[in-house]
């Protein structure tokens, strides 16, 4: 079907240029700036940062739909300033000069003129020493400014967003939906000025309902950052952050990055700023994917609040109208820098696993629905009966550093060990891990540290420890190898097999060495020494599916090392495996003193504390 528009057309047909007139322009604009009420918020806010407002409040009636108001201490303007401030590309932030020394939030003077263009708008403001003032304009329409009466700074009132183009009202979602929108924009923008105070209240027929408050906070960037995100995403994640603090090149990184046993189901806690700015930009939020891929799986998500400090003259921001779209002069070099700073932290957190996964294990352990009981008196207390002073850990026997060829475990299985019995009359470990106490059907193992218990995944912690010799190895001399006395052929067809010997110059410098075999088949001739005896067969296999999951068959150094990962899951002992006391305190060892090793390859925790209060307080006995 052809449509035909008489508009842009003249008596024979042809089409006509015709200027549009103002009103239509801003309409336009508006659609561009102004895609819905958090929309409308966000610019609101960010010109009170701009004007130097550090409290700044948000009131919200039917999801924004009807009201939107945003009340801040700044400088204000004058009078005189108002008109100006409703006229398109009219701004105070910039002079049109140099448009990449961009050191504000907004800069296109767009945002009030489309938001009366599309809505009722009046703006009220006082600069100090004169005279507050008013003005409005209502679909496009402006009057001319009158007296106020206003203390400091400026309110700016938005109501009946989009009555003038009612047609986009009905893309707009439920006023549920718009208000946890607004809510995720003055979230975001909290975040990046947590010395700024913010009041969000949602109005309604029974009254106004406090949503968020947030006093300022004071003290140096990491302090009053740490604090606001304990109060935006919870304790838990202030908890289990690592400080972010890194320069190169010019470029600097500061934030919070979680550990990567506090991941998450969706990328939902992952804010990415870059001057301060909130972004949705796909290179950093890749770079953030990329510093967790080896200690996170595929359908984790990590947690990060980061800002990226960079020369305004090294970014545009000036890419799209919403400028939530970045684009760097340097990108490789801002991809590199969170990379790094990430991965650096990850190591200097060495074996730290996140609080929540023993809160997650004691709720595991008490019974659905039973709530936690008040401390009773024993029996024992109310006879006064003293029960004998608990036992301190024996101490460790002296350990040799395990080999590569024997990983620091019996080549063979043994019968289970019993308990070792306690010397009391010697002090306490001082180790994190404690001292290994027993081993559970033959996969977990059991610690005792100075004032709780420790519980180790045997497997997923020595898988840990396998895959970062691997990399240390290959980064320092090259992977030792060791040649099969029989080749193994493992039969592929003839994709797969193409796909593993194209990747063959890099496998060998993992360590594996393949061979073609005629037809589909491999010849796999040299295996890691730090391995010991592998299934050569399942190995293979499960670098095919690596390397095609990668969707190429070039390894970059993520593919590599990903490879490392599952050759590590083949060379790790297994669940099932029984274990001497001396073979599970040297895992423990090895454990502190690894880097990473507090999960696995794909991001579980490798060991889980309980606190001697934790265990009592399931017994009723706290």
């Amino acid at each position: 079907m052809t449509l035909h528009s008489p508009k842009i057309s003249d008596a024979s047909g042809r089409p006509v240029i015709r200027q549009l007139d103002e009103a239509a322009i801003n309409r336009i604009a508006a659609g561009e700036v102004v895609e819905r009420p958090a929309s409308a918020v966000k610019e609101l806010v960010e010109n009170a940062l701009d004007a130097g407002a550090s409290r700044i409040s948000v009131d919200y009636a039917d999801g924004g739909k009807t009201l939107i108001r945003v009340t801040d201490d700044g400088c204000g303007m004058t009078a005189e300033d108002l008109p100006l401030a409703l006229t398109r590309h009219a701004t105070s932030k910039i002079d049109g000069s140099d448009l990449l020394d961009i050191r504000s939030f907004g800069f296109r003077g767009e945002a009030l003129p489309s938001l009366g263009s599309v809505g009722r708008l009046v703006i009220t403001s006082r600069v100090q020493g004169q005279e507050a003032a008013q003005i409005s304009c209502d679909g496009g329409r402006l009057a001319a400014p009158r007296p106020a009466a206003l203390s400091r700074g400026t309110v700016v009132e938005l109501r009946d967003l989009f009555h003038a183009t009612p047609a986009r009202l009905k893309f707009l979602r439920t006023d549920r939906a718009e208000a946890q929108a607004i809510h995720e924009v003055i979230k975001r923008l909290a975040m990046a000025e947590p010395t700024v105070g913010f009041t969000l209240s949602e109005i309604s027929v029974e009254g106004a309902r406090s949503i968020l408050r947030l006093d300022p906070e004071p003290g140096d960037l990491f302090d009053a950052l740490h604090r606001r995100l304990t109060r935006l995403l919870g304790a838990d994640f202030t908890a289990n952050a690592m400080v972010i603090d890194a320069e190169r090149d010019g470029l600097k990184l500061v934030g919070y990055a979680a550990l990567p046993t506090y991941s998450r189901g969706s990328s939902t806690q992952q804010y990415l700023f870059v001057n301060g700015r909130p972004v949705s930009d796909r290179l950093l939020y890749g770079a953030l994917r990329a510093a967790y891929f080896d200690v996170l799986s595929r359908d984790r998500h990590p947690a990060a609040v980061l800002n990226l400090i960079v020369d305004p003259e090294r970014v545009d921001v000036n890419v799209h109208p919403a400028k939530a779209e970045v684009r760097f002069r340097e990108p490789d070099a801002a991809r590199s820098l969170i990379i790094t700073a990430i991965r650096t932290a990850l190591t200097g957190a060495g074996h730290r696993a996140s609080t929540t996964v023993a809160s997650e294990t004691l709720a595991a352990f008490r019974p659905q629905g039973m709530p936690e009981r008040p401390r009773q008196q024993s029996l024992a207390e109310a006879f006064a009966l003293q029960a004998p002073a608990s036992q301190t850990p024996a101490p460790y026997a002296p350990f040799t550093a395990p080999t590569p060829a024997t990983n620091g475990f019996a080549e063979a299985p043994v019968a289970r060990v019993a308990m070792p019995e306690p010397a009391p009359t010697e002090p306490a470990p001082s180790h994190p891990l404690g001292a290994a106490r027993a081993q559970l059907h033959e996969n977990w193992i059991i610690a005792q540290t100075g004032d709780g218990i420790v519980i180790v995944d045997q497997h997923a912690a020595h898988e840990r420890l396998v895959y970062e010799r691997l990399k240390a190895q290959m980064a320092e001399k090259g992977i030792a190898r060791q040649p099969l006395l029989i080749p193994e052929i493992v039969t592929l067809s003839p994709t797969d097999a193409a796909l593993l010997l194209s990747a063959a110059p890099a496998l060998a410098e993992a360590g594996l060495v393949i061979e073609p075999f005629g037809g589909g088949a491999i010849a796999l001739t040299e295996t890691p020494a730090i391995l010991g005896a592998v299934n050569g067969e399942a190995l293979l296999r499960d670098i095919l599916d690596e390397l095609a999951d990668g969707g190429h068959s070039g390894l970059t150094r993520a593919r590599i090392d990903a490879v490392l990962s599952r050759m590590a899951c083949h060379g790790s002992v297994r669940s099932g495996r029984q274990m001497r006391p001396e073979e599970m305190n040297a895992l423990l060892r090895e454990m502190e003193i690894t880097p990473n090793s507090g999960q696995c390859n794909h991001g579980r925790p490798t060991w889980v504390e309980l606190k001697l209060h934790d265990i009592e307080r399931l017994f009723g006995r706290r």
